[in-house]
């Protein structure tokens, strides 16, 4: 373990250690924490929050009261860099208290001392393989004695952390667990492998009993996690392989569990096992999210991304074969260096010919240390603005077409929480599309049969059947 602690300012040498202070158990703490980017940094937030109970720390969603501040951020833009920073001189300045403050996530890992020298109020940095220490950086930090020490720990122990970790607690009836981190495809714009790491599966034993415990508790929908989640090989207790297919189907027995999703995946390791599942368990969800980033093989290539554009193509047409109403999910980066008009062309080509049910789509943003950053031909920023909104207005007319087609259809719903609106419930349906209803709390948890009445690009709108109701 590499733990450093530096007294303020961070100039001075650090002191490696392995041992200091414990954390106490007083009660009556707050932390507030803020995640950004993907699902498994939520994921991660919510196992911060298990890992900090224990010494008295609740939850709060009012930073201005928080005793510690986590944020807990991507590194995959430039712009999600900028954000961070701009929040932690807006929580200082507007905290009623003198907050640790702490960041994580891969752009801790990434930025390590950087973030400390660009950000003199930050007390803490860790990686996304190390949170599970946090109660020992707090410690060392001195805050609990009445001074700051700033701590860095950027080391890479992922399966001491899943060993770590206390039980999850349920926050609703849909549950993520991670059960794949890391990646080794090193596409040529990516920092993963460099924050979290080289692909590592954790052993099917762990992940079926959080998954039991889940259940035990209330959960009903479980959504499996990874960076390159279908290259799940987990170790079972025979000492045999298991890939994501028969972890699915493991899980699918699980009494409680009545639905499963799983993301990311890429389309390399798409095989028929997997493809199949769709048609023949009927736990898991019709809907797949499958990147794709570009619709042209010439910029396939110079992202490193191991596929063309029929391999991708061919794989949407298998499981559409195998479950013909799932919704198809992508990403998307426009203005990749080298990308021409021909090339962009290609991608709207693709998107047309896939018609997404939703879709993430980025500018490219040159991250440091990548080999896209040093290639030449950058595409000028008005180009990729102009191409971004052309690819958004496409992809935000067939979000709203494929929510559309469901309106006068009575969908199943698991109901997550309270809505936004005065006597309002929420929850999604199987293909993943959010829908607002009005109707009891008492709903939350369970799965109802609402008739669908509007749609608009991002949500549905529907009413409860009566049987629902009564």
């Amino acid at each position: 373990m590499k733990v450093q602690i530096t007294d303020t300012p961070i100039t001075d040498t650090p002191e490696q250690t392995n041992q200091g202070p414990e954390l106490s158990t007083a009660e009556g703490r707050s932390v507030f924490i803020k995640s950004y980017g993907c699902q498994m940094n939520v994921y991660d937030a919510e196992r911060m929050e298990d890992v900090l109970a224990p010494f008295g720390f609740a939850k709060t969603d009012n930073a201005a009261e928080a005793d510690l501040i986590i944020l807990n951020p991507c590194h995959i833009r430039e712009k999600a860099d900028d954000k961070v920073f701009s929040d932690v001189g807006r929580y200082v300045k507007g905290s009623k208290k003198t907050p640790l403050i702490a960041v994580g996530g891969c752009m801790g890992q990434a930025m390590g001392r950087k973030v400390m020298q660009r950000a003199p109020n930050v007390n803490i940095v860790f990686g996304p393989q190390t949170y599970h220490r946090l109660p020992e950086f707090i410690a060392r930090s001195g805050w609990e004695r009445g001074f700051r020490k700033r701590v860095l720990d950027t080391d890479f122990p992922s399966l001491e952390k899943f060993d770590s970790l206390p039980k999850q607690g349920l926050r609703g009836p849909s549950a993520f667990v991670t059960i794949q981190e890391g990646c080794d495809k090193f596409c040529t714009y990516c920092v993963v492998p460099y924050t979290r790491g080289v692909e590592l599966s954790r052993p099917v034993k762990h992940v079926l009993d959080e998954i039991k415990h889940l259940a035990e508790n209330g959960a009903k929908e479980v959504c499996l996690l990874g960076q390159n989640v279908n290259a799940y090989h987990g170790i079972g207790e025979s000492g045999e392989e298991w890939n994501l297919a028969r972890l699915v189907r493991a899980v699918a027995k699980i009494d409680g569990i009545e639905l499963i999703r799983f993301t990311t995946s890429h389309p390399s390791e798409l095989d028929n096992e997997l493809i199949n599942l769709f048609a023949e368990e009927p736990k898991l969800m019709p809907y797949f999210h499958l990147p794709v980033q570009s619709g042209s093989d010439r910029i396939l290539v110079e992202m490193n991304r191991t596929h063309t554009a029929d391999d991708y193509l061919n794989a949407i047409d298998l499981l559409r074969m195998a479950r013909p109403d799932i919704a198809i999910s992508g990403d998307f980066i426009v203005g990749f260096p080298g990308e021409t008009d021909e090339d962009f062309e290609a991608t709207m080509e693709l998107v047309r010919e896939v018609n997404y049910s939703s879709a993430y789509s980025f500018m490219y943003s040159p991250r440091p240390n990548t080999p896209a950053a040093e290639m030449k031909n950058q595409v000028p920023q008005d180009v990729k603005k102009e191409r971004l909104a052309r690819l958004q207005e496409l992809l935000t007319q067939q979000q709203g077409d494929f929510n559309k087609s469901f309106v006068g259809k009575t969908l199943s719903v698991l109901v997550e929480s309270t809505g936004r609106e005065p006597g309002q419930i929420r929850g999604r349906t199987q293909h993943n599309i959010a829908v607002n209803m009005m109707g009891n709390e008492r709903l939350i948890g369970q799965q109802i049969r609402v008739n669908i009445t509007h749609a608009t690009a991002s949500s549905l709108l529907g009413e409860i059947e009566l049987e629902e109701v009564a």
